[in-house]
């Protein structure tokens, strides 16, 4: 995170004697990226966070990939998936993925189990519904609209709030934060940045239970572990640092537009490893005289696009039966672009009110098989007509 937060009671030193009511000493936990070199936070705990009293293999049911073969753009429609009982964790449908990030599909009805993602940063977008994300450093509360970034190893889970949530899953192979053409050297969001830290939601205070022996999933790089605590790990009484769960909104981003057609880098909003994500918001458009406010055709030689469709009207995929819920795939090698008689209608319109959340990835994303067992399989001759 680009700047520092203080939450809860924390000692004026650090790696100083901090002692509880009782007299006994907190434990001290240091959490940081890159060894440590990168951002960090110090964490606060009643029981030492080590103290874990069994440890086996939890087989999660094993994902297939397939390449996209033949070469072709997809339609995915996310509201024809399975919305039996599920978790956002162990509930969530994989649709695509490649070695750099996985993207998935989660219809939460159910709190989840506490959950560690050892691999990556998750960066969860909230469809329809309300969830809570609770975490050791806190809780955040999400809505329609809410992106939510849970830093590699937080422990947490998913909490729906009045009733189901639907939710776009986001799973990295590293870490997920804004552009660094938006971050000053020192990490303070520039003037130029669609967003900046006043439109951020951190934990705002501690989240504390009292429970042992307490099951947390954890997944890393060789498999899935089911670790017993001997502690519930929500015991953090304080931390601060630079490093914690945030959410921030898409309602909150600032499009950036301009007399002819902008460029996707514009709503760029997240960068991964590999990987970008970017935003779609309502906006005026282009308004040079001859302007055609719709994307011209593209051929991105490096990139798949995903894009999924979570509010308004995209008018570029208008008769295509792209719908709220669908999610495109325009893949590295294919040209793609508006459909047919989306140039003439848009020329002269001076706003679009479509909302959407795009990742290009720099590897080809792989289909799962709930995503082919959802897939318009007519889609891809949508533009010969």
């Amino acid at each position: 995170m680009p700047y520092y937060r203080s939450v809860g009671e924390v000692p004026h030193k650090r790696h100083t004697q901090f002692r509880r009511p009782d007299g006994g000493l907190y434990s001290e936990e240091l959490m940081g990226q890159e060894g440590f070199s990168s951002d960090s936070s110090l964490l606060y705990h009643r029981h030492p966070p080590t103290a874990i009293a069994s440890a086996e293999i939890f087989e999660k049911p094993a994902v297939k990939r397939s390449a996209n073969l033949p070469l072709k753009p997809r339609h995915l429609r996310t509201h024809k998936l399975d919305a039996g009982p599920a978790d956002a964790v162990l509930g969530r449908q994989p649709l695509m993925a490649n070695d750099d990030v996985r993207i998935g599909y989660a219809i939460a009805d159910r709190p989840s189990p506490l959950y560690r993602d050892a691999v990556g940063d998750e960066l969860l977008y909230v469809e329809d519904g309300r969830v809570a994300v609770e975490t050791t450093f806190g809780t955040l509360e999400a809505g329609s609209g809410d992106y939510v970034i849970v830093p590699t190893s937080v422990v947490h889970r998913i909490v729906p709030l009045d009733g189901p949530a639907r939710l776009l899953t986001i799973e990295a192979n590293g870490h997920i934060g804004p552009p660094k053409r938006y971050l000053s050297v020192r990490g303070q969001f520039l003037e130029h940045a669609p967003y900046c830290e006043r439109d951020l939601r951190g934990p705002s205070e501690p989240l504390l239970v009292d429970e042992t022996d307490v099951e947390v999933l954890v997944k890393h790089r060789a498999g899935w572990t089911r670790h017993v605590y001997a502690r519930h790990p929500f015991d953090v009484v304080g931390w601060d640092g630079c490093l914690y769960p945030w959410a921030f909104s898409i309602h909150d981003f600032e499009p950036i537009t301009g007399r002819v057609h902008q460029p996707p880098p514009v709503h760029q909003t997240f960068e991964g490893p590999n990987f970008v994500v970017c935003s779609f918001v309502p906006r005026k458009v282009d308004y040079h005289p001859l302007a055609i406010p719709v994307p011209y055709n593209h051929h991105n030689v490096d990139s798949d696009e995903m894009m999924f469709y979570t509010g308004g009207n995209y008018e570029a995929r208008r008769g295509s039966g792209i719908e709220q819920g669908s999610i495109s795939l325009h893949p590295s090698g294919f040209t793609h672009g508006p459909q047919p008689g989306a140039v003439e209608r848009a020329l002269g319109v001076e706003a679009f009110d479509e909302l959407a959340v795009m990742v290009d990835t720099f590897r080809p994303l792989d289909l799962c098989d709930p995503a082919l067992a959802v897939e318009d399989t007519a889609y891809a001759w949508t533009w010969n007509r």
